[in-house]
């Protein structure tokens, strides 16, 4: 391995797993005078970029009417914990056609429905 591989195993950080079309709420650390709190940012993961420690991801909400969006260093120390919340089932990559919607169908992505067999 060379220098950068190794500086970016030994930051990296366990995280759980998901993907593009999930609702997820960020837990990120802000530090405010000489205070430091968690803020919470909940919303659909949009988008992924990157690669290995240098890998972000962006998650939109609506906000008192008003689409807003928050990009997210994945192996931040400022981020607290990432919690998913439900599970999407999306067929592209980046949700970016969710910035032209209004309403309930800018947040609604469908969600992923485990289906069975019955056993005979």
């Amino acid at each position: 391995m060379n220098k950068i591989e190794t500086l970016e195993n030994k930051h990296k950080r366990e995280l759980p797993a998901f993907a593009i079309g999930d609702n997820v709420d960020v837990y990120f650390k802000v530090k405010e005078e000489n205070k430091l709190r968690v803020q919470l940012f909940s919303g659909i993961v949009i988008g992924k970029k990157g690669g290995g420690l240098r890998q972000s991801f962006t998650v939109r909400r609506i906000s008192y009417g008003e689409g807003v969006e928050r990009v997210f260093p994945m192996h931040s120390p400022l981020i607290d914990k990432i919690v998913v919340r439900k599970k999407g089932k999306v067929r592209r990559a980046k949700l970016y056609y969710l910035r032209g919607k209004k309403g309930k169908k800018a947040t609604k992505v469908r969600e992923k429905v485990v289906q069975r067999k019955e056993s005979e």
